[in-house]
């Protein structure tokens, strides 16, 4: 029993702790006897009394004490029965005036000998309290109207300074690299706060940065004395400062994100309790305040800042425009807008992969910022497209800009162990004459760019308004093509097909035999007329639809060469063409068996022509429909082979069973000798790799003895044929193309 409570007595505090707690405490503490007597009291009340502390021994707190009528018997038997105590009154010593206070009573009992003990806080004590709470309240305000950082951090500094005058208070922020920032400190001598803004943050160096080193609260009792202070004491003393206590700023994350410290122009050994209540507030409230601000940041970044490259996006950048817009219309200063597109971006990034794509963005985003000055705005409306606000910018100067952009650009750069080099396409519109608000001169400019594509790539326009009329085209033929596909699947046709299919024969050069035909597809306009395959099908392609557009293509043309069969007629084979895009959905290889299978078309007669593009693509289920289109035994053949970017070795990844020559390298091969070389290898790489070779564009006798005679295979063009409509075949089978028929007679008997 005595062991346990000599374990209880060590764990109880220490007189010397009761004696600290005692003296430091905020209120005025007195313990008076059962008669009234003090027989005790803390500092604190010789201080809200006015006199020193052992000449306030002894005396009779009643006679002291004003309780407003209440005798202290009353007081006494209160205490040791159920009535309540009296709660305020007022301390009269011989003095100016009475000190009103709140009192707090209890009940000590010590054996035989029972004491009571009176909390008093002043007034004055109760309207800090209640200052410190304003405080709280104003500087929660700020941040949640949304001010900005400094000056809420600057409120803060300067309430603290009205409510304790005697202190110099500063906030400090640790940036990206290690070193403090003054973000407030709005009494601190401006030639002290200008020296140490930037200085690294060191441990034991100064008060601020060893707080924020260390993450602990760090007390400079006398800064002339402190080692700490070895580097920066001269600075520190000539400015008046004996004496500095900092605490760390720490984000919810424990990371220290700055400190708060008071400044003192005199030493001191302790700090005031009135002055820790202030710091807890202040440094909870310094929390909120930069935790909101760098998630306001972070908020505004996602909002108005591309993921990528961290330009502005489309919405800042409308912002930007409309204000440059209305001063330009005060001031009548011009204003550009030139839209950049990365040329052939597509091509890389589908062939390569996104990841090599988004470097190849962050390398262009980089280039372009070292063109552009203070003032304009680069921006990145997605993909590889590009803005540029320039505010002031003529004509004259946005060309010879774009000049500059081009040949930045055109440095070569290794991007995924491959040399690239980057080409773009600009347009340029300029305000007041292209448009008079951001949206127009944004479309104005979006429509030259597609003219400097149009005009062969790495070059500037200028918008003109025949380019705002083919704009206009483009989306009247998007909503047309749309209606015509609906009405193509929905079977309405008024008595005219809105798609037709035309089929161009090809045919073996050696021995002389129609070999197989191919669907090209023709669009006639009620209002535009025949519409160029050129123009509609990439239109279709950006604007989703070429899927659709695949898809009736295959089942129509297999449907055609079911009918010819079935009548008699001679075809071969048929080949269609098929774009990257239909391949993306995965299911292709059933469509086409089931195309195949309704139609009694074995597999072998298919053919479907693809692009070089479609072969680089690193998407497994790309890779995963040519093999199971290989197995059913469909011909797979690479169209416009030659004009593309792409290594030769996907000719033997993959299962490609034929390649067609390009109509460019055989449209001069009689009248260029350059060419001659460049069809032969073409030829020649088809005979080593047992892969079948078509030449394109064949249109005279001339070109037809070259590629026998380099031993192209099969011949597809005007010298044999022009695409004709299906009924029209049956026609030239058996004229014209009779001779390409073998034993036609019999094949076309009764036909």
């Amino acid at each position: 029993m005595e062991s346990a409570e000599a374990a209880l007595d060590d764990r109880l505090p220490s007189d010397r702790l009761l004696r600290v707690t005692a003296a430091q405490w905020s209120a005025a503490l007195v313990w008076v006897s059962a008669d009234g007597m003090i027989v005790g009291a803390n500092p604190g009340f010789s201080r809200l009394a006015g006199r020193p502390l052992d000449t306030l021994i002894g005396r009779s707190l009643p006679a002291l004490l004003d309780l407003g009528g209440c005798d202290w018997q009353a007081v006494w038997d209160g205490m040791r029965g159920d009535c309540a105590p009296p709660g305020n009154g007022a301390l009269c010593v011989p003095r100016c005036d009475p000190v009103p206070v709140d009192l707090h009573w209890q009940l000590l009992t010590d054996g035989d000998e029972t004491l009571l003990l009176c909390e008093m806080r002043g007034f004055d004590e109760r309207e800090r309290a209640e200052a410190v709470a304003r405080l709280q309240q104003n500087v929660l305000e700020l941040v949640a109207g949304g001010r900005s950082l400094r000056l809420v951090l600057d409120f803060l500094c300067r309430q603290v300074e009205a409510c304790a005058p005697e202190v110099t208070c500063s906030v400090m922020l640790r940036d990206d690299d290690g070193r403090m920032r003054v973000a407030a400190a709005p009494s601190l001598p401006s030639a002290y706060a200008d020296a140490i803004d930037g200085l690294p943050i060191e441990p034991n160096v100064g008060c601020c940065g060893s707080a924020m080193s260390a993450g602990e609260a760090v007390m400079s009792t006398d800064i002339a004395s402190d080692p700490r202070w070895a580097k920066r004491r001269q600075l520190a003393l000539a400015q008046g400062l004996a004496a500095c206590w900092s605490n760390p700023i720490k984000g919810r994350d424990a990371r220290v994100l700055g400190s708060f410290a008071f400044y003192y122009r005199e030493s001191r050994a302790a700090v005031a309790p009135f002055h820790r209540r202030l710091v807890d507030a202040c440094v909870h409230l310094c929390v909120l305040a930069i935790e909101h601000d760098r998630a306001r940041a972070e908020i505004n970044r996602l909002a108005y800042f591309d993921m990528l490259t961290g330009l502005p996006n489309r919405q800042l950048l409308a912002d930007r425009a409309t204000a440059a817009l209305a001063l330009a219309g005060r001031t009548r200063q011009p204003v550009t807008l030139m839209f950049l597109d990365i040329d052939r971006f597509k091509t890389v990034n589908d062939s390569l992969g996104h990841a090599v794509g988004d470097e190849l963005l962050l390398e262009v985003a980089g280039r372009l910022r070292s063109v552009f000055i203070e003032g304009d705005t680069l921006a990145r409306l997605g993909g590889d497209e590009f803005v540029a606000l320039l505010p002031g910018c003529d004509a004259a100067h946005a060309a010879l800009l774009a000049e500059r952009v081009l040949a930045t650009l055109a440095v070569p750069l290794t991007v995924a162990e491959l040399t690239l080099t980057p080409t773009a396409s600009i347009g340029i519109a300029v305000h007041p004459d292209d448009g008079m608000d951001f949206d127009t001169l944004l479309r104005q400019a979006d429509a030259a760019m597609y003219r400097a594509k149009q005009a062969g790539r790495n070059r500037c326009h200028f918008f003109r308004r025949d380019m705002n009329e083919q704009a206009v085209r483009r989306l009247e033929m998007e909503a047309a093509l749309r209606e015509a596909l609906d009405r193509q699947e929905a079977g309405i046709t008024d008595g005219i097909s809105p798609f037709e299919l035309h089929y161009q024969p090809q045919v073996r050069l050696k021995p002389h035999r129609l070999h197989r035909v191919e669907a090209l597809i023709r669009w006639t306009h009620p209002r535009w007329g025949a519409v160029s395959p050129m123009e509609f099908v990439p239109l279709a392609e950006e604007c989703g639809l070429i899927d659709r557009l695949d898809s009736w293509v295959l089942e129509s043309a297999v449907a055609q060469l079911g009918r010819w069969r079935a009548a008699g007629l001679p075809v071969p084979g048929l080949a269609v063409n098929i774009s990257a895009v239909r391949f993306a959905r995965g299911d292709l290889p059933d469509q086409v068996a089931g195309i195949l299978a309704a139609n009694g078309i074995p597999a072998q007669d298919l053919t479907l022509e693809i692009t070089e593009r479609l072969m680089m693509t690193e998407e497994i289920g790309v890779h995963d429909a040519l093999d199971a289109l290989h197995a059913q035994g469909v011909t797979l053949s690479i169209d416009d082979f030659g004009t593309g970017y792409s290594s030769l070795s996907y000719l033997k990844r993959f299962p490609v069973g034929e390649l067609k020559i390009d109509r460019s390298f055989v449209k001069e091969l009689d009248i260029d000798a350059a060419n001659r070389p460049l069809v032969r290898a073409i030829i020649q790489i088809g005979e080593a790799l047992g892969l079948t070779v078509v030449a394109e564009g064949v249109e005279r006798e001339a070109q037809q003895r070259m590629l026998e005679a380099e031993g192209c295979a099969i011949g597809q063009g005007y010298l044999f044929a022009r695409p004709m409509p299906a009924a029209a075949l049956a026609d030239w089978l058996a004229g014209a193309g009779s001779q390409w028929v073998e034993c036609p007679d019999e094949a076309l008997a009764g036909i």
